[in-house]
């Protein structure tokens, strides 16, 4: 096997590498669907997959991989590449039970499957459609998911010691999902909204994968704990970016319009800040906007007038920054190689420091 090191595995070429892994996976499955079955859901599928080149969870699996001494290898890159199926059926639900009609610019997949369904000129609910087709094009790429990884071609008892990482972090975020539909009818707080991120997209997007790639090469409770403490509160870190990004956002350039979040009521933590420390004027102003489904353009400025005026945005950006540091201390300490600290670094940048 041939040892790359940083320069030679630069993000965009591990990127590049976990792309084709999963074009080549998505390919062999095609002659396997089952005969007389519609290739709608593949063909969706496809798209939705290979739509976002970031491949941030599995370059975190690779470097927990390579940090904990595992050498660079095909195989690896493929077990690696399986958690983007696991992602793409996170979002896809995720976006059924949100409502949300766009994701990285395009029409989630819900909406993709109604638009079809009205273009056809189909009997029945377009929109009734669409969720169900969506809801089983997002439990294929969590079969996918499994599959991808068992045929990754690492030796079967590696594969079983980091299936229990695999299953955890599948669990941790149904858990989560099902924390946020709860704290969309609770109380709102703040505490409640970072149980929610962390449990929901933190760990299966920092830490889990982390982890799995450690586990993978054989490491050990040490140097998992110090990947806890490092991906727990750059996970954290992530996920309050894309809070932020959801409400004061350049559309163009997430993807998603400002007024998904806004309009679903979505409790975030930026959210819960607001609230806690608006006056009364503000508060009546957010039961009056927040949550409604008809907000237009000037609710959405209206609401991110009060939201910074309460200083909530800026404690959020607060959090950011502390959240990164001490990340970024965790992983000066933990017993990873230096290419891997250094790589993994660089990725703590890229999710801290970003605008989609």
């Amino acid at each position: 096997m041939t040892v790359g090191t940083a320069a030679d595995l630069a993000a965009d070429e591990l990127a590049r590498r976990c792309e084709q892994a999963l074009v080549d996976y998505l390919d062999r499955q095609r002659p396997l669907w089952p005969e007389g079955t519609p290739l709608g859901v593949l063909d969706a599928v496809r798209r939705f997959v290979l739509a976002d080149g970031k491949r941030l969870r599995p370059k975190f699996c690779y470097w927990g991989w390579r940090g904990a001494g595992g050498d660079d290898r095909p195989e690896l890159i493929a077990a690696a590449a399986a958690l983007e199926l696991f992602h793409a059926f996170a979002l896809i639900h995720d976006d059924i039970m949100d409502g949300s009609e766009r994701r990285r610019g395009q029409p989630s997949v819900h909406r993709h499957f109604a638009d079809v369904h009205a273009a056809r000129c189909w009997r029945g609910d377009p929109a009734r459609y669409g969720l169900s087709a969506a809801l089983l094009a997002g439990d294929l790429c969590a079969a996918w998911a499994d599959h991808m990884y068992a045929e990754s071609g690492l030796p079967p008892e590696w594969l079983q010691r980091g299936h229990r990482v695999f299953s955890l972090m599948r669990t941790e975020v149904i858990a989560g999902q099902y924390l946020d539909l709860v704290s969309a009818v609770g109380d709102g707080s703040v505490a409640g909204a970072l149980t929610v991120i962390r449990m929901k997209a933190a760990r299966y997007t920092v830490t889990r994968p982390l982890q799995l790639g450690a586990t993978l090469a054989g490491a050990g409770p040490e140097t998992l704990a110090a990947l806890l403490a490092f991906g727990d509160p750059l996970g954290d870190a992530f996920q309050l970016r894309d809070d932020v990004l959801g409400v004061f956002g350049d559309p163009s350039i997430t993807g998603k319009p400002v007024l998904d979040d806004l309009r679903e009521g979505k409790p975030t933590v930026l959210i819960a800040l607001a609230r806690a420390r608006a006056e009364p004027k503000q508060i009546e102003k957010l039961k009056n906007l927040f949550g409604r489904s008809d907000l237009d353009l000037d609710g959405v400025r209206e609401l991110r007038t009060i939201i910074a005026a309460t200083g909530a945005r800026d404690r959020v950006e607060d959090m950011i920054t502390k959240r990164a540091e001490s990340a970024i201390a965790a992983l000066a300490g933990a017993p990873v190689s230096e290419e891997a600290r250094a790589a993994l670094a660089t990725l703590a940048g890229e999710v801290v420091v970003r605008d989609r």
